[in-house]
């Protein structure tokens, strides 16, 4: 069996970069709906702190490794990000991130587009919520399923 410990790290550094996995990981390793979804929002939001802190030395150095490379800066990827963005503001990346994203990746798109900081972390942690209580209810929910086979 493992020790509490173990399980709350598990999920908190799950959570820091793919969000999905700490109400998973949290629900199959038996913790219940508040440490867990506590959890997952935490390291989703500590990515978050640090990605957007760091997201702009790290934007111009992937800027850099591009046109040292010539590739393209608009992909398919990126074109459809920025049409996200434009129709829906942050609040469509910050609520794409848990689910299509990852904690990394939707705050360094945000940093990339230029939102302010603080509405980056107030966004990000609105959604950790919502999509945190919404997956880790279901995996407690409908993680039976998935375990037995059924």
């Amino acid at each position: 069996m493992l020790h509490p410990a173990i399980k709350y790290a598990s999920v908190f550094l799950l959570s820091t970069v793919k969000f999905l996995g700490g109400p998973l990981a949290g629900t199959s390793m038996g913790l219940h709906f508040w440490p867990t979804l506590g959890l997952t929002v935490a390291g989703m939001m500590t990515s978050v702190f640090i990605f957007s802190g760091v997201g702009g030395v790290w934007m111009r150095h992937r800027q850099m490794q591009r046109r040292l490379r010539r590739e393209p800066i608009f992909t398919k990827r990126s074109r459809n990000i920025i049409k996200v963005f434009r129709k829906f503001g942050m609040g469509g990346i910050a609520f794409l991130t848990p689910i299509l994203l990852s904690p990394i990746g939707g705050t360094v798109i945000a940093t990339l587009l230029g939102v302010p900081r603080q509405r980056i972390l107030l966004h990000m942690f609105l959604s950790a919520l919502f999509w945190g209580a919404a997956l880790t209810f279901a995996s407690i929910r409908f993680g039976h399923l998935i375990h037995h086979g059924h």
